[in-house]
């Protein structure tokens, strides 16, 4: 047995100098991650088959990671430094988004551009004064989860065929897990427009796999080598895939509020302001301004369906033909002129 260990490690150390001795492979498929290949505009180049594609971008969007969570620190351990290239990579290769400069660096940089304008340094007509800025209509907020698990079972699997060397690489094997959480917000209103969910599951191996015969491969072939930061940014790719799924069925979400989203909910807590609150221009609570509203139109002939409360869209539509018909803005919405000219 001493001897077998011995020509194992000898097999072992003799494959690994050939390795070092290997010339580089630029481009080399093995090295890639799932985020590979390039963007220019709406052009991409050698993208990963299975990124999810746009037909046109939905808008502008920036990244903003959190560099103080634990995640972030974390993820260092296995090479990935940030995750924002890569989400901009993915957003540009999938022309879902057109990708927008927020970080702190990049806007430093047109910063120092506009300096040297003003300094005079700059050609003439080189035109970088303020106007250009090309607004970000969503922001994706990336955040990270890593679970890690020795496989000491496995090594002592192995040990039992191959010995302490069989226990030596089975214990260097680990599985990892990652999720990803990437979660959407439309900059203007600060509505949360989407949330998705990404997963990965891989192992990382700290030995040669394949040595000993079919008795030693057949243990442990199943298992590849997958460095954890491969791991990650498939996490992280399988996460952007499930936003633009979710984008490309996009529905908006509705509130039973009078002037629309944010100016009292339907769940009427007792003691909250909002539970009496009242539109500009009309009394009572929000639900009974909703059913004097749908009571009058309907005597008006709009047809706002039953009068209780719920601003549903038979009630929009309703309160839509009411404001063309008088002359106001066409929003859908109780606003102050249109409570106005409903009140009894």
């Amino acid at each position: 047995m001493k001897l077998k260990n011995a020509l194992y490690i000898v097999l072992i150390s003799s494959l690994i100098s050939a390795c070092a001795e290997m010339p580089i492979k630029m481009g080399n498929a093995g090295a890639k991650t799932a985020a590979t290949g390039s963007a220019g505009g709406a052009n991409a180049q050698n993208a990963n088959s299975d990124l999810e594609h746009c037909s046109a971008p939905v808008g502008t969007m920036a990244v903003d990671e959190d560099d103080h969570a634990y995640w972030y620190r974390y993820m260092s351990r296995f090479g990935v430094q940030s995750t924002v290239p890569i989400i901009r990579l993915l957003a540009q290769q999938s022309n879902c988004f057109v990708v927008v400069e927020r970080s702190r660096r990049g806007l430093r940089h047109i910063e120092r551009e506009r300096d040297l304008e003003k300094s005079g340094e700059l050609r003439n007509q080189s035109n970088f004064g303020k106007g250009q800025l090309v607004a970000a209509d969503y922001t994706i907020i990336p955040s990270l989860v890593f679970s890690e698990k020795n496989t000491s079972g496995l090594g002592g699997a192995l040990g039992g065929i191959i010995g302490s060397v069989g226990a030596a690489v089975g214990s260097s094997i680990k599985f990892s897990d990652a999720q990803s959480l990437f979660t959407l917000v439309d900059n203007r209103s600060g509505v949360q427009v989407a949330a998705a969910e990404g997963s990965a599951r891989g192992s990382s191996l700290g030995g040669v796999l394949g040595l000993g015969g079919r008795k030693f491969s057949g243990a442990i072939g199943a298992y590849a080598n997958t460095p954890e930061s491969k791991i990650i940014v498939s996490a992280m790719m399988d996460a952007f895939n499930n936003i633009v799924i979710a984008t490309n069925n996009y529905t908006a979400q509705e509130v039973n509020s009078p002037g629309g989203l944010g100016t009292g909910g339907g769940l009427g807590v007792s003691g909250a302001s909002n539970t009496s609150a009242s539109v500009s221009g009309g009394g009572g609570t929000l639900k009974q301004q909703v059913r004097t509203a749908q009571a009058n139109l309907n005597q008006l002939g709009y047809d706002a369906g039953s009068a209780d409360g719920v601003m549903g869209n038979k009630t929009r539509t309703a309160i839509s033909q009411f404001q063309t018909d008088q002359g106001l803005e066409m929003t859908g919405r109780l606003d102050k002129k249109t409570l106005e000219l409903l009140a009894p």
